[in-house]
């Protein structure tokens, strides 16, 4: 039988492959952040493959696909294994960082069913998937300052802020924004002498830091630890799609194990907030962490360390850049000295080919640069600096971006509970980013728009950039398919 409703596989893969040239590229090392690169073009050969292998399969019943329950369990172990795991321990396979986040929130949650109104404690530089959580599961978080000179999780306040309410608190290993490692231990210490659980978010660290030295205690050999996240799909350089959750024992994964036989179906059991979930990441993972193996990452940890270090030191030795905080681990945070905005300076770097991320301010911090090191950028880091010095060099002739006054004073009287369709409407059309069909036309340079969002409290950024998500979301006309009256 043959298909003859639609273009042919070879038009198809030409449009997808169109439509993939306006993309960042993900491989290449240029890229720093959203995607992580080996460098190994056999490990991500072998992951594109075992990804397509097992792309149909279902874990939803491991019954039906034990491989996938092998699978799993083998990748539990062997984070165990680099994690100080105790025997006991126990974990899942989830899609990503803020799934094992979420299921570690839900899981302290379910524990303490008579906490009428639970809480976890935070501090500021906590990844945002936890106040995800927050606002998903009612869990309320009590967000804590940082140390403002380490910008690491303050010990002594977090103790203070816990309370009977308190069924969780959390450290960073490292944290996103500025790559530093909490103190683990005496966070760890505050929560065990009150009975509440830890958890560690080592979504970006977890499968480095293990590879390092003389990196402060943060795993289960830390006492009160009670549960750990680790993305493979970062540094274990595996295809999107697959983090871990560990646990220091089987009980304590419980809480985020569901199932129910209310309905005339199948029984539904599942151990992550997923029921169907392709199989084709769990496989990808499994294939390139096996075929990487332990001396392999060891080897990409130190590179993409040691680039990091290298990359700190001459940007701290270029005139209107400094280094934010010392890096701990892989990822680095700049800012600049006021001569030029960071805005700026991610646009220019973009034009030469290079994408590093702008932050915005957070209280008394500036704005700054978040830059991922992976192994592959390692052998460009002399190239990476010279764009680098340029576009910093093109920012301070260019001075800071302004905002528009008039645009300003429009912010200023906004109410974000109150920005209906209509106010964001105008609100584009006043900042020159109205598109045809109701949607938005970005500029190639972002630092206007950037500096703008700046300019705005959290909440009304929050509101904007919900309205700009909902038009982006929004089909044009279009659709890659048939009309009706063709079929």
């Amino acid at each position: 039988m043959t298909h003859d409703a639609g273009p042919s596989a070879g038009s198809v893969l030409a449009e997808l492959r169109a439509l993939q040239a306006g993309d960042l590229p993900t491989h290449g090392g240029r890229t720093l952040a959203y995607v992580y690169d080996s460098g190994l073009a056999e490990a991500d050969s072998l992951g594109r493959e075992a990804l397509a292998m097992f792309a149909s399969s279902n874990g939803l019943d491991p019954t039906a696909f034990p491989s996938l329950q092998r699978m799993e369990n083998d990748l539990v172990a062997l984070a165990g294994s680099w994690l100080d795991a105790p025997p006991g321990f126990a974990g899942v396979v989830s899609s990503g960082g803020t799934e094992s986040i979420l299921l570690a929130v839900l899981a302290a949650r379910e524990e303490a069913p008579d906490v009428a109104d639970p809480s976890m404690v935070l501090p500021s530089s906590a990844h945002a998937a936890f106040l995800k959580a927050a606002a998903y599961l009612g869990v309320r978080a009590v967000v804590v300052d940082v140390d403002p000179h380490t910008l690491r999780a303050d010990p002594a306040a977090v103790a203070d802020a816990v309370d009977d309410s308190t069924v969780l608190v959390v450290a960073s290993a490292p944290s996103y924004a500025h790559g530093v490692l909490d103190p683990v231990a005496e966070v760890a210490t505050v929560a065990a002498a009150r009975g509440i659980r830890c958890h560690v978010d080592a979504c970006i660290g977890g499968w480095v830091l293990p590879h390092l030295d003389d990196v402060p205690p943060w795993t289960f050999a830390v006492p009160g630890v009670t549960s750990i996240s680790v993305d493979l799909h970062k540094y274990a350089y595996t295809p999107k799609g697959v983090s871990l959750l560990l646990h220091r024992d089987a009980a304590l994964r419980r809480g985020h194990l569901f199932a129910s036989a209310d309905w005339p179906g199948y029984t539904m059991l599942n151990s992550t907030l997923q029921s169907t979930k392709s199989g084709g990441p769990l496989a990808a993972a499994w294939a390139v962490t096996r075929h990487i193996g332990a001396e392999g990452y060891a080897r990409l940890a130190h590179a993409a360390r040691a680039a990091t270090l290298e990359l700190a030191d001459a940007a701290g030795a270029t005139d209107g850049l400094r280094v934010v905080a010392a890096p701990d681990s892989t990822l680095l945070a700049l800012a600049t000295d006021g001569s030029c905005d960071v805005f700026t300076i991610a646009d220019e770097m973009l034009a030469r080919g290079w994408f590093v991320q702008p932050q915005m301010a957070f209280g008394a911090l500036p704005p700054t640069l978040h830059l991922t090191l992976s192994a592959a950028t390692a052998p460009s880091v002399p190239e990476f600096v010279s764009a680098l010095r340029e576009a910093v060099a093109a920012a301070r002739t260019a001075g800071p971006v302004a905002v528009d006054p008039g645009l300003g004073g429009m912010l200023a009287g906004l109410d974000p509970t109150a920005l209906d369709d209509a106010a964001f409407a105008g609100l584009l059309a006043a900042a020159g980013l109205a598109g045809g069909d109701g949607g938005i036309a970005l500029p190639a340079r972002m630092a206007p728009v950037n500096a703008l969002l700046d300019a705005c409290p959290p909440r009304l950024r929050e509101a904007l950039l919900v309205g700009v998500l909902d038009r982006l979301s929004r089909p044009t006309g279009t659709a890659a398919g048939p009309a009706p009256s063709e079929t």
